[in-house]
């Protein structure tokens, strides 16, 4: 990013995609090939027109035609083009021709790169508003390996032509961004917009993979996809790379557990047996068309005030270590959740959930902004076939489990949640361990920061041992008894 001065004050300014082309132009150790399917060749168009192109382009291309395509990268095993692996194949198929043709003793300082994307603009009828895989394979010093990004984008724009030139502006930041902004990847991931509103783009997945990227966690730079605004929702998979949430969601059914997850406890754990039970016996419920998230909300990430990283990746590593998908969303509000995942699915859907949470949907000062308030919310919460898993809280005073059989709620809802309980919607989780129900998040991570003994104790087989080895949640080991 260029900064100029205006008096006193220093300004920064967004180079714009002519500029960032010229200077991929004019740098003489660039180069590389450009492959394009779908949406027309609008990113090597843009170098093109800069001026200067033969200094950096060995060959644009468009297998337009899919036989050809087939023919160029081979046949996918689902029959399909706008995919991640297609999109790789591409990468690594016009990398290795370029390798093949081109001298490395003639190029000795030469920097390698092949850029492809694999899209779908808009349809006819305009009820796909289209998406696809954007990606660079590159080198930054002639004798080391390959470094790769590979992004997924969803068009927001109703119209072919706006997609195509926003798709090229995308791809020359991207270019741009890999050779001169590759030393901060939280600011490459920014520039992705520069000279783009984000109302015309959503990235909705990103993994970073090679040598210089070997410190970049994946899995943080999903955070700042949700946290810079650019997207809504994010996936990652117990390996820590991320996962694209249609790709993972598409016709699947869906049971969704909310939680700080800071740390995950036995009560967590338990809440994620029963209600993995209840659902999977349901009969519309095919295990193997069935997909179990973890999410945790943008808003629970900055109960402190601000987003704190280190905290973030401490939960992640957890959840991770148990085998768990977990979903980052900005969606404080459930029936936002269950609109997400009916982009996706048709399937039954569920949210697993404690009777805190519960009373919370029941509250109506979170749906002012909703011109028909808490009716309109429940419409849309409850439209699909959702079913909610009630976990008990005991009470301290009383000692007495509160269930939906004897949970209080405001008496102008008490109608609205009897229905929905009269009709199944609401189903009590049972079974469950009511040894365990003292345990709370937030006491065991304090006693962890305290160095309290008994921490271990509240904690699922085998995560206690994860907390000290990796140091999570401010444990110490000079500090540990």
């Amino acid at each position: 990013m260029a900064i100029t001065l205006k008096g006193d004050q220093k300004i920064n300014t967004v180079p714009t995609t002519k500029s960032k082309a010229l200077k991929i132009n004019l740098n003489a150790h660039i180069y590389g090939t450009f492959a394009e399917i779908g949406a027309g060749q609008e990113t090597v168009r843009n170098f093109f027109r800069a001026g200067g192109a033969s200094g950096t382009i060995a060959k644009a291309m468009s297998a337009y035609d899919k036989d050809f395509s087939d023919a160029i990268y081979g046949v996918e095993n689902d029959g399909r083009y706008v995919t991640e692996a297609r999109l790789k194949k591409m990468l690594r198929h016009e990398m290795d021709l370029i390798e093949e043709r081109l001298d490395r003793q003639k190029h000795p300082d030469k920097l390698f790169f092949s850029y492809a994307n694999t899209v779908a603009t808009i349809n006819f009828t305009k009820k796909f508003k289209g998406h696809g895989w954007v990606g660079i394979r590159f080198q930054l010093d002639p004798l080391e390996d390959y470094n790769e990004i590979v992004l997924h984008l969803r068009f927001k724009e109703t119209d072919a032509r706006l997609q195509q030139e926003t798709l090229g502006i995308l791809g020359v930041n991207l270019i741009y961004g890999a050779f001169y902004l590759n030393d901060n990847p939280k600011e490459l991931l920014k520039s992705f917009y520069d000279n783009i509103d984000k109302d015309r783009l959503e990235i909705d997945m990103i993994n970073f993979s090679g040598p210089r990227f070997m410190y970049v966690d994946n899995r943080l730079m999903s955070l700042q996809l949700v946290k810079n605004e650019m997207t809504n929702a994010v996936m990652f998979g117990p390996d820590g790379n991320n996962l694209l949430p249609a790709q993972v969601l598409y016709k699947r059914n869906i049971l969704a557990l909310r939680g700080s997850f800071r740390p995950v406890t036995k009560v967590n754990m338990d809440m994620f047996e029963k209600s993995k039970e209840l659902f999977l016996a349901e009969k519309k419920v095919d295990p193997e068309k069935t997909q179990i998230i973890f999410e945790i909300t943008l808003s629970n990430l900055k109960a402190e005030g601000k987003i704190n990283e280190r905290d973030f990746l401490d939960r992640a590593e957890l959840l991770c270590s148990l085998g768990q998908n977990v979903m980052i969303t900005n969606y404080q509000e459930y029936f936002k959740l269950v609109e997400y995942f009916s982009e996706f699915t048709r399937e039954r859907m569920a949210l697993a959930m404690g009777v805190n949470n519960l009373i919370q949907i029941f509250d109506e000062k979170y749906y002012r902004d909703l011109s028909g308030g808490i009716l309109e919310a429940f419409g849309k919460l409850f439209y699909r076939d959702l079913k909610v898993y009630m976990y008990p809280y005991k009470d301290q005073e009383t000692e007495e489990f509160i269930t939906s059989q004897n949970l209080k709620v405001h008496p102008r809802i008490k109608e609205l949640y009897k229905f929905f309980k009269l009709n199944g919607k609401l189903v009590d989780i049972k079974g469950f361990n009511g040894d365990i129900l003292h345990i709370f998040s937030r006491k065991v991570l304090q006693m962890i920061k305290d160095n309290e003994e008994g921490w271990e104790e509240m904690l699922p087989k085998g995560v206690s041992e994860t907390i000290k080895a990796k140091r999570l949640f401010g444990f110490s080991r000079r500090m540990s008894k």
